[in-house]
C-alpha cells in the first residue's frame, strides 16, 4: 500500500523563468498544490526530500505542511530536465483518505513460464495499469504469476489479483502476457535450376572467346588463301 511522506512546503511569492531558475540553484523546487475544490497554491519544496520520497514510488501519500496548515497530497505531473534528470516543476493533488483517486501502478510479471523452459517466448503487453482506489489503498505494483504459462498460453486482466479496494478501468479481456513459440529462421533453398543459371552464365561469359577463335580462324584461312 502506499507510504505516507512529510514534505515542509514554503509559499512562493515570485513568478517567472528567472526566479524560478534561483530556487532550482538553491535546491528548491517550484510547484503548485490543488483540488478539492480549495484554491491552488503556489509553493516551493526542498528538491533533495522530494527526489527521496519519490524513489519510493510515483503513488506516495504525502503531508504537505503549508504555513500552520497540513494538506495530504500526491506528486503529479513531475518534470524533469531532459538530460540532467533535475526536477524542474511538480504539481501535487490534494486527496482525502476516504475518497478514492486515479492512479498508475506497475505491473510485474512473476515465475519463470513452463512455456520459456520449454523454449517459448515469454511477451509482456501491459506494464503499467490505471487503477482507482483510496490514497492508503494504492498498491506500490501489481503482480501476475506467469509460472503456469505453456507455449500458446496467455494472461488477461481478468486473471491479475487486484487488492482490496482496488478496481482497474482495463477491461477484463486486456491480454497482459503470454508465452508464443520461438521464431525459427529457416535456410532460404537454392532456386530450381540455379546452377544451371550459373553454368548458362559461364557459358555465355565464354561466348566471346569462341566468337573471337572463329574469327582468328577465318583471318588464318584467308592469310593462306592469299599466300597461294
Amino acid at each position: 500500500m502506499a507510504n505516507e511522506s512529510l514534505l515542509v512546503a514554503e509559499p512562493r511569492a515570485e513568478r517567472g523563468s528567472r526566479p524560478a531558475g534561483r530556487l532550482r540553484a538553491a535546491g528548491r523546487v517550484p510547484a503548485v498544490v490543488y483540488g478539492l475544490g480549495s484554491d491552488t497554491v503556489e509553493v516551493t519544496v526542498p528538491a533533495r526530500e522530494l527526489n527521496h520520497i519519490l524513489a519510493s514510488g510515483a503513488n506516495t501519500l504525502i503531508t504537505l505542511k503549508i504555513g500552520g496548515d497540513d494538506a495530504l497530497a500526491l506528486a503529479r505531473q513531475v518534470q524533469r530536465h531532459p538530460t540532467k534528470g533535475e526536477l524542474i516543476h511538480v504539481d501535487f493533488i490534494r486527496v482525502r483518505t476516504d475518497v478514492a483517486v486515479s492512479a498508475e501502478v506497475q505491473l510485474r510479471l512473476i515465475g519463470e513460464p513452463v512455456g520459456v523452459r520449454d523454449g517459448g517466448v515469454l511477451e509482456q503487453l501491459v506494464f503499467s495499469v490505471p487503477i482507482e482506489a483510496k490514497p492508503q489503498d494504492i498498491p506500490h505494483d501489481l503482480e501476475a504469476d506467469v509460472t503456469h504459462l505453456a507455449i500458446g498460453d496467455q494472461i488477461r486482466m481478468a486473471e491479475v489479483s487486484m487488492p482490496p479496494g482496488v478496481v482497474t478501468t482495463l477491461e477484463p479481456d486486456t491480454l497482459v502476457a503470454q508465452v508464443i513459440a520461438p521464431r525459427v529462421v529457416e535456410e532460404e533453398a537454392p532456386v530450381e535450376g540455379e546452377e544451371g543459371v550459373e553454368g548458362v552464365e559461364g557459358a555465355e561469359g565464354e561466348a566471346p572467346a569462341a566468337e573471337g577463335e572463329a574469327e582468328a580462324s577465318e583471318a588464318a584461312g584467308g592469310d593462306e588463301g592469299s599466300g597461294e
